[in-house]
């Protein structure tokens, strides 16, 4: 079982990244409108685009992107029965290592 604590891994994530926002402004910047743009409503829902993302980061594995879109998923209502059944996609596309990115998951859910 994963041993992050997702919130203070936000919390670190976002305080290391604040002298590369101040020193690349303009590129963080550019990435900041990249996310918005991109998880902006639009023929596929908010919600469904965060599940996606989540999937890729399940499957990239990528703790802090677990932790930042479970976070971006429970603030835009989705359910635990949503990120249930969307786990059991990662674990078939991505077999075992999904798996266990999968339980870790859970633990953001849990925590977040």
């Amino acid at each position: 079982m994963s041993t992050f604590d997702h919130p203070g891994l936000i919390e670190a994530i976002n305080a290391s990244l604040g002298p590369l926002r101040k020193s690349q402004p303009d590129a963080m910047k550019g990435f900041a409108q990249l996310a918005q743009a991109s998880m902006a409503e639009g023929a596929i829902s908010a919600k469904h685009k965060e599940l996606i993302a989540l999937a890729i980061g399940i499957s990239q594995r990528c703790s802090g992107c677990i932790g930042f879109h479970v976070k971006a998923l429970k603030k835009l209502g989705a359910t635990r029965a949503e990120l249930e059944e969307m786990l059991t996609i990662c674990v078939y596309m991505g077999g075992g290592p999904s798996l266990m990115y999968a339980a870790e998951a859970l633990k953001a859910w849990d925590s977040l």
